[in-house]
């Protein structure tokens, strides 16, 4: 055991720029890629200021992972994929004379996200994209994935309300389900993805803040009460960046209404009977018990006041995730961001929740990791020393005064 962690971020973005994906378009669009790059604007500032290519600057990233003290990471999208009108987290659902488009355009960021990984042999885990409008296309993209490599498992869109998809609940998913535990892929969702469209008017953004990560939250109790993990018991759920305080709250929450569904479903021609019939030998086992064999949190910047739960949570649940290259993450302050969550946090604790978990959830090599953190990873020492005062620079949440246990 060295005197460093191994530090694995859970949550990283990354993408192509724009132009830089024609080159893995099928040659049938690469005249629509011609038009619609031209005319197309970014929506993003960060996207167009002089640190946009973090996303896809291999040796950049690398050598600023190092200086975090990082030395692996799991990648998330972030840039514009082809016709796209935003990026692909937050995009509504495409209609039927842009679904093929899209397709080809989440097809071309996930072979450059292939290759943007092989760029780094075993510091890096793409989280590939699909489309849930075509069950079967998606199964077939969810092999050529896990042929190509791409570890980090699939990035599932919500079906936020109006979307006209199928609740993630339907059985119309199993497919999907059934190649990602068959391959050991995780299933990854990530804040922002199943909200619905909130209009333009000031107070929209302030109650997407407020909302967002519930309507992502809302995975967890539609695949349990759905039954996909007693359908596919291999099926591994991960939530990240949507805070974990929520989790023991909730999991109390689920546990009362499924053990009230089970009771009810055999008492007979009863009002809230109905709610159970059909429904309570699907559901499986509950939630709480769900959540400690098959789900996991991608803890971005975990907070000092989320770490006290780790116990309820599951120690061996929580994966800690820097959020690079976002100015909402730790860098370059990550040394100071884990100081400030895991100070008095025992050794072996800090050690799987910043590494060795997402190590094995993504199936990193550890001893291949453990070599490079033995020469940039910050030191035990180091963590263990509380931080006084908040980096003057930081601009990441997890230094945030006054932050408490969130109700979701």
């Amino acid at each position: 055991m060295t005197d460093r962690y191994t530090v694995i971020s859970a949550d990283c973005h990354a993408g192509a720029d724009l132009l830089d994906y024609k080159p893995y378009l099928a040659k049938r669009h690469h005249d629509d890629f011609d038009v619609w790059a031209a005319t197309y604007v970014n929506p993003y500032e960060d996207l167009l200021a002089d640190a946009a290519d973090r996303n896809w600057n291999s040796e950049r990233r690398l050598a600023e992972a190092e200086a975090d003290g990082i030395v692996g990471e799991v990648i998330f999208p972030n840039t514009i994929p082809p016709f796209f009108p935003s990026g692909s987290l937050m995009a509504p659902p495409p209609n039927a004379e842009d679904f093929e488009r899209r397709w080809a355009g989440l097809r071309a960021h996930n072979r450059w996200l292939a290759d943007f990984c092989a760029a780094a042999p075993g510091r890096r885990a793409g989280v590939f994209q699909i489309l849930l409008g075509d069950v079967e296309e998606a199964v077939k993209e969810i092999r050529w994935a896990a042929s190509a490599g791409l570890r980090g498992g699939l990035m599932l869109p919500g079906t936020p309300p109006g979307s006209g998809l199928p609740e993630l609940y339907s059985r119309t998913y199993d497919p999907i389900w059934a190649a990602c535990a068959e391959l050991g892929l995780p299933v990854n969702h990530h804040a922002g993805s199943a909200s619905p469209p909130l209009g333009e008017e000031p107070a929209a953004r302030a109650v997407f803040m407020v909302e967002t990560t519930w309507f992502s939250h809302r995975a967890l109790w539609h695949l349990v009460f759905g039954g996909a993990f007693r359908r596919h018991p291999d099926l591994r759920l991960v939530l990240t960046e949507q805070g974990s305080g929520w989790i023991p709250g909730v999991l109390d929450m689920l546990d009362y209404y499924h053990g009230r569904l089970v009771a009810t479903a055999a008492q007979g021609d009863t009002a809230e009977a109905k709610f159970g019939t059909g429904l309570a030998a699907g559901m499986g086992a509950a939630p709480s018990r769900v959540w400690h064999d098959n789900c996991y949190v991608g803890a971005s910047f975990m907070r000092p006041h989320e770490v006290p739960l780790r116990d309820r949570i599951g120690v061996d649940k929580i994966m800690w995730g820097s959020d690079y290259p976002h100015d909402e993450g730790t860098y370059p302050y990550t040394r100071e961001a884990l100081r400030f969550a895991y100070a008095g946090v025992p050794r072996a604790e800090v050690a799987a929740m910043v590494g060795g978990n997402a190590a094995r959830v993504y199936g990193f090599d550890l001893a291949l990791l453990d070599a490079v953190a033995a020469k940039v990873g910050p030191t035990v020492a180091e963590i263990a020393e509380p931080l006084a005062e908040p980096p003057a620079g930081a601009t990441s949440p997890v230094f945030a005064r006054g932050a408490s246990v969130r109700v979701w």
